[in-house]
């Protein structure tokens, strides 16, 4: 294993995190982004009022993302345990 191998390992596990978990962050900013936008209407400062949307939104986003997620995080597995002769050469 040379370094060059473990960097770009290390940099495809983080470019799939990141691919991940874009649409939950995604979700999360557009229900914050209009949250914000409902509070400056409004003028109404409470903090729950933000949290709980965002929640909701994230979870309801994982709901329907979860499949397409756990089958990118097998596929990554999968292709990491097929290709470790290669990796110990």
């Amino acid at each position: 294993m040379t370094p060059e191998f473990v960097i770009a390992f290390a940099k495809q596990a983080i470019v799939l995190t990141i691919y991940l978990s874009m649409p939950m962050l995604g979700l999360g900013l557009i229900a914050g982004l209009i949250i914000s936008i409902f509070q400056a209407v409004t003028q109404v400062q409470e903090m729950t009022l933000t949290f709980v949307p965002k929640i909701i939104a994230v979870f309801l986003g994982l709901l329907f993302a979860a499949p397409w997620m756990l089958d990118e995080i097998i596929m990554f597995t999968t292709n990491i345990f097929e290709n470790i002769p290669m990796y110990i050469r």
